[in-house]
């Protein structure tokens, strides 16, 4: 079975040096493209995260800082990774809740843009809880019938998270083989940021998750307490989050194109 693609997808798996989306790092990243027509393309990087990685992490993925001291940072490797899934959907093994939002991190960090915009995410892993409640080894086995050896090697995992979507279409007759169902089918909650600090409602507006305002529409706090954006600004939030939250205040507070005008004639008037 082939998945039925309108663009390329990218399968993709992060090793790291902890959980924390704001802080942490990426140690190591593969990437597996799959293209309309069937034909695949890899790659794998190990990085240099520029700070320690706790032994408890080298544990689990047996990435050492000695290992990665040569490596290239991921500010050097971000336009790569960025040419690599440039116009492609996005597809992982809990990737909307960590992958995802650290690959945000770390782009938004290299000062290279990346954004959700034209492109869906599937998450495997809701996939797989969804109907079995299992981790990603025991899917393998599950609908695999495969031992997941080098379990928590980037491209291990992102093998297997390819081959268990597969064998997943192939179980469960009411799943799509459609990229948007199954987008949509591996969300738990629609986000407008990856963290979750900011969520659409039923009319699809932002609303706060956290907070003072939780539950309030993000429009009508920019409008009535300007301070709440500074702090969240200037606070230790995701960068996407902030990102986004500077979306929704442009459309909230649209730049005044008279001002803009009025400038740009005053320049041009200077110049005389």
């Amino acid at each position: 079975m082939e998945l039925k693609l309108k663009k390329p997808i990218i399968f993709f798996d992060l090793e790291t040096t902890g959980i924390n989306i704001a802080t942490d790092r990426i140690v190591e990243i593969s990437i597996l493209k799959v293209f309309p027509n069937g034909n695949k393309e890899s790659k794998t990087w190990l990085v240099n995260p520029e700070i320690e990685i706790p032994k408890e992490a080298s544990d689990i993925h047996g990435i050492t800082n000695e290992r990665v001291v040569t490596e290239p940072t991921f500010k050097e490797l971000a336009q790569k990774v960025s040419d690599m899934i440039k116009g492609c959907d996005l597809a992982g093994f809990n990737s909307n809740r960590f992958d995802i939002p650290l690959l945000a991190e770390e782009m938004l960090r290299a000062n290279v843009n990346f954004d959700m915009k034209n492109r869906v995410a599937i998450d495997v892993q809701v996939i797989f809880h969804k109907k079995e409640e299992r981790t990603l080894s025991a899917g393998y086995q599950f609908y695999c019938g495969k031992s997941l050896d080098n379990a928590h090697s980037a491209e291990a995992d992102t093998l297997a998270t390819y081959e268990i979507l597969l064998a997943q279409l192939k179980k469960y007759d009411d799943i799509e083989n459609d990229v948007q169902f199954l987008s949509d089918f591996s969300t738990f909650n629609k986000r407008a940021d990856f963290a979750g600090f900011i969520q659409f409602d039923e009319d699809d507006d932002e609303i706060f998750t956290f907070g003072k305002y939780k539950g309030r529409k993000v429009a009508d706090i920019l409008k009535n307490d300007k301070g709440y954006y500074s702090w969240i600004q200037n606070a230790d939030f995701p960068l996407y989050t902030k990102k986004v939250l500077a979306e929704i205040k442009d459309v909230v507070f649209p730049p005044k194109v008279e001002n803009t005008l009025d400038d740009l004639k005053s320049k041009f008037n200077q110049k005389l």
